[in-house]
């Protein structure tokens, strides 16, 4: 299982943003290395485009895709991921996140609910686009740490 260890900095973006953005769905980009385990070092939050209700769906424009990848190369850093809250419902990857996601990429999820983020996950397409779960290893102090 492939690891995703989230730094505090860009741990704390994404919660806020979460919390701003509630009972809407948040996004945004995440940036970092990728080796053994995938590191979060940046995150970068992002306007929800999606038309209609943003309680259960975020889209994120071509242009915003762009500049996440102009940012990338230009900062030495690797585009590793989006990440997305889902207000109201666990942090598990819908059947909408799988159709849209792309390979390589982690998909963040936050469980958002009106007193804080209960639970982070993270998944990831296998080769028959499919999610598979990753760990996410969140900062020691955090609370919202998911179960092992």
């Amino acid at each position: 299982m492939k690891q995703v260890k989230i730094e505090p900095v860009p741990l704390e973006v994404m919660k806020q943003d979460a919390l701003r953005s509630f009972p809407e769905e948040c996004c945004g980009f995440m940036f970092g290395t990728d080796g053994e385990e995938r590191t979060i070092t940046l995150a970068r939050e992002v306007q929800n485009s999606k038309n209609g209700d943003k309680r259960r769906r975020f889209e994120i424009s071509p242009l915003q895709y762009m500049q996440a990848e102009r940012f990338a190369a230009l900062s030495g850093l690797t585009l590793l991921g989006v990440y997305h809250s889902h207000p109201l419902h666990p942090a598990i990857a819908s059947e909408h996140d799988r159709v849209v996601a792309m390979p390589f990429f982690s998909y963040v999820i936050l469980s958002t609910f009106p007193d804080g983020v209960v639970d982070i996950k993270s998944w990831q397409l296998d080769n028959n686009r499919y999610f598979i779960e990753e760990q996410v290893l969140l900062p020691v102090e955090d609370t919202a740490q998911p179960e092992e």
